[in-house]
């Protein structure tokens, strides 16, 4: 499936390196995550399951983050705790540091795992686990 257009375009924006990061971040989401949709949402690429967000990437000052909602969740290497809630990321600053076999399982494990954002304001900042 080809990268979706606007994400094409947030990617042909960054740097050729960062660029390379994004475009193989964007490829693997989207083979690994079948029938998300995806689309900039506060300006950075976010894929969604059922109005969920549940993985996407933006470019930091000196590397290219690739963040999981529920990541916290997934007990995995690699990921490091970001913010207060269940999120977790990874930084790159090359395409040749994202780990094929990782970012396979922890795609998986998104689809699997996930807390729901979606409701987050409704529920006034409390988080329930779905699935």
């Amino acid at each position: 499936m080809p990268i979706h257009k606007d994400i094409q375009a947030y990617n042909a924006a960054q740097s050729a390196g960062d660029q390379r990061i994004c475009d193989a971040l964007a490829k693997a989401i989207d083979r690994h995550v079948k029938g998300a949709e995806c689309k900039i949402w506060h300006r950075h690429p976010v894929w969604f399951l059922d109005g969920n967000p549940i993985v996407g990437y933006h470019k930091l000052k000196d590397c290219v983050r690739l963040l999981f909602w529920s990541g916290q969740s997934f007990d995995e290497p690699g990921l490091e705790v970001e913010g207060t809630f269940k999120a977790a990321e990874a930084r790159y600053t090359s395409d040749d540091q994202i780990p094929a076999r990782d970012l396979k399982r922890w795609l998986k494990k998104a689809i699997e795992i996930q807390w729901d954002y979606k409701n987050i304001a409704k529920r006034k900042g409390k988080l329930e686990r779905l699935k």
